[in-house]
């Protein structure tokens, strides 16, 4: 099994260019089973979830070649409207197709999905959402079912702002007679970036990156050349990369306004950034102090970049307070954290840091994607030999990360049980 050698305490220095969104990815190649023709996406990272996804759409009886960084996408002879239960357990994105699949033929059977063990992210809201478009949603053996019943444009609330759902019940409505009205809707870029991918295909969306969108339903989509959005969720790590290693960062390939909140906050504890169109400059060489951070739906500070300002904020001088509103379980790095010398404190959804300059290299696992991240930054500012486990949470999120980080001047080294590669 690989593992992460990291020898800490080298400031990172240098440019790192920002890899396509995975969160755009997925949803967008889940709306391909949707288009008539061959589709071409641009800027796909190299992620094992991708590649999951890639063996959904093939499952399903869609043609995927990979060519770099570009997806060419074929669904004209899919012909499957079933993801059985060994397939969708391997990654919570899997439950996309259900909307595209009932779209297109108007019927659907998918099982409940899987992925990291943050807390609950229950389908209702999806399944709210079909049937309000006129679907017969039934459940049976852990596995969903949708068929056409009566389908017409709905008005549909959403009782939280699901990126998934969001996702899921745009996909269904863009082939559904009537216009559909979703209301409390998610604002996250991702959907921005679907809504602008369904629209090229011939899609009548508006009102993405607003708590209002106003679906048109028509009768075909065609299929389209699409570059993805970069991550965001990258882009924030390697910038939190930077201040915890006091270094001196260019993160080139951002879209600013995607990631304003993790901006503002690195800001507020001392870290000098500096932006220019699509690239930012981060320098934490500078003493950096406590602050708070509250996790909220887009706009707010994203849960998705918890951890990694978890472990920065035990390495800043006094004492920081973190609220996780978003899921339940996404405080299972800060055991490991603890391995390293990091003093935190959890009270529910509370986690209650007293900074220390230095941390303590150790053996530690990643539970989840960004744990994993967490674990990595952490290990770049401690002292010693840290080694990071159960890399196949990092792979399902980070492009090479390794490369990128040695590129900067990071010690660290991907190793089996063999020896290094």
């Amino acid at each position: 099994m690989d593992n992460y050698l990291i020898r800490g305490g080298k400031a990172l220095k240098g440019q790192v260019h920002i890899s396509g969104s995975k969160n755009a990815s997925l949803p967008i190649m889940a709306a391909t089973l949707m288009a008539a023709d061959e589709v071409v996406l641009c800027g796909v990272p190299d992620l094992e979830d991708i590649n999951v996804m890639s063996d959904v759409l093939r499952l399903l009886g869609a043609k995927v070649e990979r060519e770099n960084d570009v997806l060419i996408i074929d669904t004209r002879n899919a012909n499957s409207i079933e993801l059985p239960e060994y397939m969708s357990r391997k990654m919570r994105a899997s439950n996309l197709v259900m909307g595209a699949l009932l779209a297109r033929y108007k019927r659907a059977a998918v099982a409940y999905p899987g992925g990291c063990a943050i807390g609950s992210r229950p389908m209702d809201l999806h399944l709210k959402g079909f049937r309000a478009l006129g679907y017969n949603i039934t459940e049976e053996c852990g596995v969903m079912y949708g068929e056409a019943e009566k389908l017409g444009g709905q008005e549909t609330l959403l009782d939280f702002p699901s990126v998934g759902a969001t996702e899921n019940i745009m996909m269904a409505a863009a082939l559904t007679p009537g216009i559909t009205t979703l209301r409390n809707a998610a604002r996250e870029p991702e959907i921005i970036d679907l809504q602008n991918f369904l629209n090229r295909m011939g899609a009548r969306i508006r009102g993405a990156g607003l708590d209002t969108i106003r679906i048109e339903g028509v009768s075909k989509l065609h299929g389209v050349e699409h570059t993805v959005i970069p991550d965001r969720i990258e882009a924030g790590t390697f910038m939190v990369a930077a201040a915890i290693t006091h270094g001196d960062v260019m993160i080139d390939n951002i879209v600013l306004e995607h990631i304003q909140s993790l901006v503002a906050k690195l800001r507020e504890i001392g870290v000098d950034i500096s932006t220019n169109g699509s690239w930012v400059r981060v320098s934490g060489h500078q003493a950096l102090h406590s602050a708070d951070i509250k996790t909220m739906p887009y706009p707010g500070f994203p849960t998705d970049m918890q951890p990694q300002m978890m472990a920065l904020m035990s390495t800043v001088p006094g004492t920081s307070i973190v609220v996780e509103t978003i899921f339940e379980n996404r405080f299972m790095h800060v055991h490991e954290l603890r391995r390293m010398g990091a003093e935190i404190k959890i009270e529910g959804r509370v986690a209650i840091i007293k900074g220390r300059e230095k941390l303590e290299g150790a053996a530690v696992e990643a539970s989840d994607l960004r744990a994993g991240a967490a674990l990595v930054l952490a290990g770049l500012r401690a002292r010693g030999e840290t080694r990071v486990g159960t890399l196949e949470h990092i792979d399902r999120g980070y492009d090479k990360l390794h490369c990128k980080l040695q590129k900067l001047g990071a010690d660290i080294e991907r190793r089996t049980a063999a020896g290094s590669r």
